[in-house]
């Protein structure tokens, strides 16, 4: 019985993650074809049915290329960093809920956090085994910038805990039956946001592949695969980090159609911020993370603990 089980449960994660990675291909798709139309041209339109075959067409592009390694380069750090930069990203997914047999445990918050600052190690090396200027500059900006507003990212979590008093993320749905914690916690949902925009290296906050000031960044030394799988690790971090919001405040319902609904419309917004404002200056955004939404965050969290406190003696 227990071998039928770990052999249900290995088979819902590999689909599970097939349906990811097919996902980030329609998204880099959704992408290419909003910021066409941002900047009043077509999107990719050629490769099938409206373009719909043309991120399979260069999956198999990148991945067909030929592979070219710096002269000068840690050769064993520098191949690995972009792969397991890739499983870590699909090793968040596990901790997505299923009503249905699958990892569903307890503490998958926790879970959460502890994988996404791991990723942080995956860019710096990334950056240093290159031996390049440009790309060391563009990973020590990126894990400067990740580590920053994790920090804040962890503490607006904090006080979404501290409302359903539990570390696992099916909480999330039974609390948010009647009302969404959005209404409850507008500013904190929409710091949430910005603090994930900057987690994910996203525009406004694309500091790690500032184009215009470090060719481009941590991975520029990269092609072929290993800029592919690098690539494939941001789009999959940009939906888990969709879904998480969809999970924390805007009251999802994993059975109904509405839940897909909210995840492409999250998913959309990233790329709608991307289309529409200019890259932060470096310093405003560490003034961001350490000045305003650190003790903002700060104060909300005595806030939710103090109201839970009350609620407590009130009751008890």
């Amino acid at each position: 019985m227990f071998l039928k089980d770990l052999i249900l449960m290995f088979l819902s994660s590999l689909i599970l993650l097939i349906c990811v990675l097919v996902g980030v291909a329609f998204l880099t798709l959704l992408e290419r074809k909003v910021l066409g139309y941002i900047q009043i041209r077509k999107g990719p339109n050629k490769v099938g049915f409206l373009g719909l075959v043309q991120p399979f067409s260069d999956a198999i592009k990148l991945f067909t290329k030929e592979q070219t390694y710096p002269f000068m380069s840690n050769f064993n750090l520098y191949y690995f960093s972009p792969v397991i930069n890739f499983f870590l990203a699909l090793f968040l997914w596990i901790c997505m809920p299923f009503i249905s047999i699958n990892l569903s445990f307890n503490l998958s918050m926790l879970f959460f956090l502890s994988v996404s600052s791991l990723g942080v190690y995956t860019v710096m090396l990334a950056g240093w085994s290159s031996n390049s200027n440009y790309a060391l500059l563009g990973s020590l900006r990126a894990v400067a910038q990740t580590i920053s507003y994790e920090v804040s990212l962890a503490l607006i979590l904090l006080s979404f805990l501290y409302l359903i008093l539990s570390l696992n993320m099916m909480d999330f749905i039974k609390y948010q039956e009647n009302i969404w914690f959005m209404f409850l916690m507008m500013p904190l949902s929409f710091m949430w946001v910005v603090s994930s925009l900057a987690e994910t290296n996203r525009t406004p906050f694309d500091f790690a592949e500032g184009e215009s000031e470090l060719v481009s960044g941590f991975n520029v030394e990269y092609s072929s695969g290993g800029f592919a799988m690098i690539f494939l690790a941001e789009y999959g971090s940009i939906l888990f980090m969709s879904m998480l919001c969809c999970m924390l405040f805007l009251g999802v319902n994993l059975y109904s159609l509405t839940f897909f609904l909210k995840l492409v419309f999250v998913s959309f917004f990233w790329i709608w911020v991307r289309g529409t404002l200019p890259r932060f200056r470096y310093d405003k955004l560490m003034y961001l993370a350490w000045k305003s939404y650190l003790p903002v965050a700060l104060n909300y969290l005595i806030f939710f603990f103090s109201m839970k406190m009350m609620i407590f003696n009130f009751f008890i």
